[in-house]
């Protein structure tokens, strides 16, 4: 299709079809597939899964684990359920077009053991020349909010399942505030940061639902060299 490509993935012969109209993957994508943590018989829900990344390497890096990917336009999904025959997941991911908003309706309540979520970060949608885009829809807060996304994603967890997160660090206060709303408990951080000069400009979390209040705050992740490289660190997080 026009648009398409096929990117190798750099993984267990892992590829995907990205189309530069709807919305390419991220290194946020990547770096959140790799802090979440799933077991051998757990239940994972990634919510807006977009062209099914997250789950396609989460299912590499986790054996034994289950996916299902939820996705609200068409377009994606079409894409992230390509992605999982391409790469012969069909028995490993089950890609799902539904709202975020009803995840808990459509999966069942306490349902799975582990959430992720690479959400819209954006919620200022003011200046957007086309709100129906599938690229404006999956930066900006027009088709679900960050309240929306955890309240689903503590309604579909089973109590001590895990949510995780990666997000813009100057949304910290409303995401910490909205988990606890929610009873998830904040219990890892990691922020990411493009030069160790720089602000941070991602933030990793792992929440756990009816979890203990003890935040522990990780070595922060410095993505590239003063040379431009990548850094040992984050050429470990790719692994």
């Amino acid at each position: 299709m026009i648009n398409e490509r096929i990117d190798d993935l750099m993984r267990d012969g892992l590829k995907l079809i990205q189309n530069t109209d709807i919305f390419c993957f991220g290194m946020d994508a990547v770096l959140l597939s790799t802090y979440a943590m799933a077991g051998k018989k757990d239940r994972v829900l990634d919510m807006g899964t977009g062209n099914g990344i997250i789950p396609v390497l989460m299912q590499s890096k986790n054996p034994g684990s289950t996916y299902s990917a939820l996705e609200i336009q068409e377009g994606s999904a079409q894409l992230a359920r390509r992605n999982v025959e391409l790469n012969h997941l069909e028995d490993r991911i089950s890609v799902v077009k539904g709202d975020i908003k009803e995840a808990s309706t459509i999966f069942g309540e306490a349902s799975f053991n582990v959430v992720t979520s690479n959400p819209p970060y954006m919620n200022e949608n003011h200046g957007i020349v086309n709100p129906d885009s599938a690229k404006a829809i999956a930066r900006h807060e027009l088709l679900c909010s960050l309240d929306d996304v955890i309240r689903e994603a503590s309604r579909c967890l089973k109590s001590k399942g895990k949510m995780y997160m990666v997000h813009r660090p100057n949304r910290l206060v409303d995401i910490f505030d909205t988990m606890r709303k929610y009873h998830l408990e904040p219990k890892r951080m990691r922020l990411v940061y493009p030069y160790v000069n720089k602000a941070a400009n991602m933030v990793l979390i792992e929440a756990v639902k009816g979890g203990n209040s003890q935040l522990i705050v990780e070595e922060p992740l410095i993505v590239y060299k003063t040379d431009g490289t990548y850094t040992d660190a984050l050429l470990k997080m790719y692994e």
